[in-house]
């Protein structure tokens, strides 16, 4: 049983910084791939990054160089930073995992696993 958990939502100002956590139990992720993805009303779910392998890397153009991803293989998490958020970043955050290395931009239907989603909610 694979369970994926997001932490570090709230409520920010515009410009402000939150930091989400994703942990996950069940498995391990280490070498393969995690993702955060996100859904505000009335919009479909969009791809934000993804994390796989030990380097790769990859974000949506919308918030390259605002946000990173990361993770520390030991506790099985993976964060995502936020900078410089704006209003439009508003929408539940959801982490994803897959236990596939995938080296090309990925969609919601390259992950088999789910949390919750977490709130993010950036103020004018």
């Amino acid at each position: 049983q694979v369970q994926l958990v997001e932490s570090g939502g709230g409520l920010v100002q515009a410009g402000g910084s939150l930091r989400l956590s994703c942990v996950a139990s069940g498995r391990t992720f280490s070498t393969y791939t995690m993702g955060w993805f996100r859904q505000a009303p009335g919009k479909e779910r969009e791809f934000v990054a993804s994390i796989s392998g030990r380097t790769y890397n990859y974000y949506a153009n919308s918030v390259k160089d605002r946000f990173t991803i990361s993770r520390d293989t030991a506790k099985n998490t993976v964060y995502l930073q936020m900078n410089s958020l704006k209003p439009e970043d508003t929408a539940v955050y959801y982490c994803a995992g897959k236990a596939v290395v995938i080296f090309t931009a990925p969609s919601s239907k390259d992950f088999d696993y789910w949390g919750q989603g977490t709130q993010v909610t950036v103020s004018t």
